[in-house]
């Protein structure tokens, strides 16, 4: 018996095997709760062998509904493994409502065939995988692509030139940009590297390897980021030297034609002649590593005129699939059922949802972001103020000596790591290389939602120097918290200042009234950041560290964007 399909090619029936997804899986499935009901009981083919573009076999498994009719597709590629946590959060819990889910292993991991590479392969095995599906008995040409982190790269490797058959995407936490995640303004995102290090080596090899991989990280990781040199440093924290990740700590230029072709931002503006623009739904959280990322995407897709909704969380990027995944799975539910089962009733009302931080902040949706806003600028004072008032002049107000023997620690922001999110600012604020400026305690609240700016200018005395800066939240008791943070680097010649735009994440948080505004300026955390040897010598090859003094002047401003309470 054969059946028609939406373009009326004749399809072979299909007897579904009787497997069951594995017991652990099934086991953590049980464990959450506030999730949507159950639909279907779920079934499973595991280990079958997909041709990557190259002919390497592709290790890959297919969740389905235990139920008579038609169902679409959803496609899950990803380096990290496909048992736990992959196959209850995606395999399970999307079959159980009614949707083909084919979790697959990319090239060179997971027991797949081939090498992996960090960009090179994606886009070609993506395409790959929807051939091999389109021969599928059971595939009904409605697909679409769900997954966090590297697992949104591969989504958008997909969308580059989209076959006919994607229509919808489910991007929560994602990558697009690989030198934006391991270097900010050619500064090395060491921790960040190192963290990705292992998840890339360690993760597709099962948990246990990968719990055993991440200890012995956390033991050895003050070996690995002090060293001098600091390149192939890392090979004892994380079990061996790893070729990608000597590769990206030694390429800190963005326009180094190393990282060409790495970047996937064209796909949300439909970057192949006549490709359409996926309809994307996209998650992040205020701290996630990736948050920056996230919004690009969005501003792009917004742009080109495509279809697209934004959640943004109180989440770190790994607390978005754990505390907050009930929200998370529910919102990307209803943006797959909306576009591959024409049910669009779980769709929240408008494009975009925002959890904005601070006392009695509450949940925000808007029609767009950032919405329309009111610019507040601040100016510090010599005496560690802030004020609204601009300057008459130019003349210093504050200085720090960055000591690369005594760094700042890395305390909170949008990390990897597991002291990621918001912290007591405590510690740092106590520190002689932090500077602080504050403002006046709020008479009403002050509700920030968008882009966060710092005008910096500074002289340096060694002409390499870096800025990190910090917008904060001071309670009465004196709590500091910190908000939104960006760094950018110092060149400077003789005694003469510059001026530097330092980006901050854009942000959604609101100050209560008798809080105060605080920024913080010094030098950039470590580990977070590779150390700057203040000799313009590259941070992986340098051996001789110098401190750095940069002295901040009365001219720097910092950018809020504002609206009503």
């Amino acid at each position: 018996m054969t059946r028609p399909t939406h373009d009326a090619r004749p399809r072979a029936a299909w007897t579904p095997p009787s497997a069951k997804p594995p017991l652990a899986s099934r086991l953590m499935r049980a464990s959450w709760r506030g999730l949507p009901a159950a639909r279907h009981k779920v079934g499973v083919e595991r280990g079958l062998t997909v041709p990557a573009a190259d002919g390497s076999p592709l290790l890959t498994d297919h969740y389905f509904p235990r139920a008579e009719g038609d169902f679409p597709t959803l496609l899950v590629r990803t380096p990290y493994g496909r048992g736990v946590p992959w196959s209850p959060q995606y395999g399970i819990l999307f079959a159980e409502q009614g949707f083909h889910v084919v979790v697959q292993s990319c090239r060179g991991t997971g027991g797949s065939g081939g090498g992996f590479h960090l960009w090179r392969n994606e886009p070609a095995d993506g395409l790959a995988a929807v051939g091999w599906l389109r021969e599928q008995p059971w595939f009904d040409g409605r697909l679409g692509t769900v997954g966090p982190s590297y697992l949104g790269y591969v989504q958008w490797a997909l969308a580059l030139d989209p076959p006919p058959e994607l229509k919808a995407m489910v991007v929560q936490v994602g990558l697009h940009d690989p030198y934006a995640l391991f270097h900010t303004d050619g500064v090395l995102n060491l921790e960040t590297a190192l963290a990705v290090g292992a998840g890339m080596t360690y993760q597709h090899r099962g948990m246990g390897a990968f719990l055993r991989a991440t200890l012995r990280l956390q033991r050895r990781l003050r070996s690995a980021v002090t060293a001098r040199p600091l390149r192939g440093a890392y090979a004892d924290a994380l079990g061996g030297e790893i070729p990608w990740l000597d590769e990206v700590m030694a390429h800190p230029d963005a326009d180094d034609p190393y990282w060409e072709g790495a970047s996937l931002a064209g796909a949300a503006e439909g970057a192949a002649a006549g490709a359409a623009v996926v309809p994307t739904a996209l998650v992040t959280g205020r701290y996630d590593a990736l948050v920056d990322q996230t919004f690009a995407q969005y501003d792009r897709l917004r742009r080109a005129g495509g279809e697209v909704s934004l959640l943004v969380g109180p989440w770190t990027h790994t607390s978005a699939l754990q505390a907050g995944w009930a929200e998370v799975f529910t919102e990307s539910l209803a943006w797959l059922r909306a576009h591959l089962c024409d049910d669009p009733s779980g769709l929240r009302p408008t494009p975009v949802r925002v959890h904005v931080g601070g006392a009695e902040a509450g949940v925000r949706d808007l029609d767009a972001w950032p919405p329309e806003a009111s610019t507040a600028s601040w100016y510090p004072t010599a005496d560690g103020h802030l004020t609204h008032e601009a300057p008459t002049d130019t003349a210093p107000v504050a200085s720090f000596r960055h000591d690369p023997d005594d760094p700042v620690p890395t305390l909170g922001g949008a990390l990897l790591s597991r002291t990621a999110g918001e912290r007591d600012n405590a510690s740092l604020e106590a520190r002689a290389d932090v500077l602080t400026f504050t403002g006046p305690a709020l008479a009403g609240a002050l509700t920030v939602l968008g882009p966060v700016s710092a005008r910096i200018s500074a002289s340096t005395d060694t002409g390499h120097g870096e800025v990190f800066v910090r917008l904060c939240d001071v309670d009465p008791e004196g709590r500091s918290v910190n908000v939104c943070d960006g760094l950018a680097r110092l060149r400077t010649t003789g005694t003469d200042p510059v001026r530097v735009t330092v980006p901050m994440t854009p942000t959604a948080h609101r100050f209560a009234p008798g809080h105060r505004v605080r920024w913080q300026v010094g030098p950039a955390p470590h580990p977070r950041y590779a150390l700057n040897p203040g000799t313009g010598e590259s941070r992986v090859d340098a051996t001789e560290f110098v401190p750095v003094r940069v002295t901040v002047h009365a001219d720097s401003e910092l950018t809020l964007a504002v609206v009503e309470d």
